[in-house]
Parts: C-alpha cells; sequence; structure tokens
C-alpha cells in the first residue's frame, strides 16, 4: 500500500513456537527475518501474540515486552455467523492515531491473518501465513 511512513515493505520468514496454557490460551513466540525492497540486508524480528477463546469469539494480545504488559488488540468474530472460516477484527485496535484491523481464513494446513494498519503514520497491509 502506498502512503505508509514506517518504510515496512518487503517479504519476511520464520518460524512460530507455539505454548498451551490452562485457560486454553495459545501463545505464538514468533520470530525470523524481513527482507526489506531494495535493501541487501534483513532484519531481525520477534513478536509474541496470545490468542485467547472467548464464548464468541478469539482474543488476541500482543506480548513482545511479557504477559505483564501485554496490549489487547481486539476480538475476531466469525465474518458471517453461519461460516467459521473467515473472522474479523469485532472493533478496530486504535494505537495512537494509527487504525489496526485484522481478517483470519482458515486454510486446509493453517490460516492467514491479514493485517490493515491505517492512519497519518501508516499505511500498510500485512499477510502472515502460519503452516
Amino acid at each position: 500500500m502506498t502512503g505508509s511512513r514506517s518504510g515496512w515493505a518487503g517479504k519476511g520468514q520464520g518460524t512460530v513456537d507455539v505454548e498451551e496454557h490452562a485457560d486454553a490460551s495459545l501463545t505464538f513466540s514468533e520470530s525470523g527475518r524481513f527482507h526489506l525492497v531494495g535493501a541487501t540486508e534483513s532484519i531481525a524480528f520477534r513478536n509474541v501474540f496470545r490468542w485467547t477463546p472467548t464464548q464468541d469469539a478469539i482474543a488476541l494480545s500482543h506480548e513482545r515486552r511479557g504477559a505483564a504488559a501485554a496490549v489487547r488488540l481486539f476480538e475476531l468474530i466469525p465474518a458471517d455467523p453461519g461460516d467459521t472460516a473467515d473472522w474479523v477484527a469485532r472493533d478496530a485496535h486504535q494505537c495512537a492515531a494509527d487504525r489496526y484491523r485484522a481478517r483470519l481464513t482458515l486454510a486446509y494446513d493453517g490460516f492467514d491473518l491479514e493485517w490493515i494498519i491505517e492512519g497519518p503514520r501508516k499505511n500498510e497491509r500485512l499477510h502472515y501465513r502460519y503452516r
């Protein structure tokens, strides 16, 4: 997408370590390398996301700075009440003036998570493939 001031255009690849917790939540500890368009060197990345099932949704939190400093992002709900293959953010997550939304789509061998980030600093579409 055009108009982003973050400079994050490129492609990354990494691994995910999954940990299951007593409350049925899953922690995804992600790490890998991101290759910026036009750059010769790649950049290391690390993220931690917690996926927590609720009665009618899946709550997603960002725990990069630890569970005690978790940032609740949003709840994903079925896009169509009769179909659980596509999930969307119930409400957008506001981070300063930037707005984060997401769509999760189930695949036969995992799922895709598409992030849409819009605001004065960012205009980005990120596509995560979990396989």
